[in-house]
């Protein structure tokens, strides 16, 4: 299975979920991102993107100053 790795560390909301937006565009269901990012907002975006989009939230793994969300890409991309 293929895994995606999106850099939106140092970048303010809403910019890590437009980054995200744009790089699931080209995935296919079933497919794992993960976001790294800095800004401790993406803890309710990211998860907020997802459910109006369909995709899934497996992890959010936070040390020290970096957030990593792994995502599951749903069916409505």
């Amino acid at each position: 299975m293929n895994s995606t790795v999106i850099d939106a560390r140092n970048l303010l909301c809403p910019l890590p979920v437009i980054r995200t937006q744009d790089s699931v565009a080209d995935l296919q269901p079933g497919e794992l991102v993960e976001v790294l990012c800095t800004d401790p907002g993406v803890v309710h975006d990211i998860p907020a993107w997802c459910r109006m989009w369909g995709h899934e939230v497996c992890s959010i793994d936070e040390q020290d100053n970096e957030i990593t969300i792994t995502i599951r890409i749903g069916n409505t991309v």
